[in-house]
């Protein structure tokens, strides 16, 4: 593991720290955020002070796989769409993250470049902590250091499954695991089934489950002649949820 504490490019969000116009943190945004939930009021407070708020639109670059990872970034508003281009030019969509959600928190943590690519879905709003001030304060605070290894340990468990079904799981079990998982995340009663309040395009779904758009077509195409999944105009209607849980255990 690299030394967190070594030197590391300064971002834009870490300069600007001394900057009176830039938008800072109430500590009860920090609160909603999983890796601050634990860690006390006043540490939330620290947190606050040496961090900003960062807006990005619809479809601005968040950030690129290569770029130094500076800032530790949590998504307070929106959708973010991580992915990674492959050899041959294809993207393969890693995670869609929401509130809550940290983005390339182990490069920071590591002080290693990002490994994949961030972008907005939605508008979208995200918490930046300059990495070298938080390094400082994780050293005086042993609650807030256990928060945020813990939410590190869950994301690289996340990622080492991703990765494990993009490279071993049939393609019609990956598009199984992707539903279920969006279900469980954000889906709610509604239509007969369980509605997923998310739209993607077919490409999109097809780099989600390293797959081709032509195959994706197909699958999508099939699940609603059998009213297994209908896709709907603002999102998805999981019909039979017992038919994606039987794919998804093959």
């Amino acid at each position: 593991m690299n030394d967190p504490a070594g030197d590391f490019p300064e971002s834009p969000a870490a300069s600007c720290r001394y900057d009176d116009r830039v938008t800072r943190p109430s500590p009860e945004i920090l609160a909603r955020l999983p890796a601050f939930r634990r860690v006390s009021p006043q540490d939330r407070l620290r947190v606050a002070e040496m961090s900003a708020i960062e807006a990005y639109a619809d479809g601005q670059t968040i950030f690129e796989e290569g770029d130094a990872a500076s800032s530790f970034i949590n998504v307070i508003s929106g959708r973010v769409k991580v992915f990674k281009l492959m050899p041959g030019g294809r993207s393969v969509i890693l995670h869609l993250m929401s509130e809550g959600h940290p983005l390339g928190a182990v490069a920071a943590y590591e002080g290693i470049p990002y490994p994949a690519s961030a972008v907005a879905l939605d508008d979208t709003t995200c918490l930046v902590i300059p990495r070298q001030e938080f390094f400082a304060l994780l050293q005086e605070s042993p609650s807030l250091l256990r928060g945020v290894l813990s939410g590190l340990t869950g994301r690289m468990v996340e990622l080492t499954d991703r990765l494990a079904d993009l490279t071993g799981a049939h393609v019609e079990t990956r598009f199984a695991r992707v539903f279920l998982k969006l279900a469980d995340q954000i889906g709610r009663p509604e239509r007969g089934g369980v509605l997923i309040p998310l739209v993607l395009s077919r490409q999109e779904l097809a780099d989600m489950t390293g797959t081709t758009i032509e195959t994706c077509i197909r699958i999508m195409s099939r699940w609603g002649k059998d009213d297994v999944l209908r896709t709907e105009k603002d999102g998805f209607v999981l019909v039979n949820q017992p038919a994606l849980l039987t794919l998804a255990a093959s």
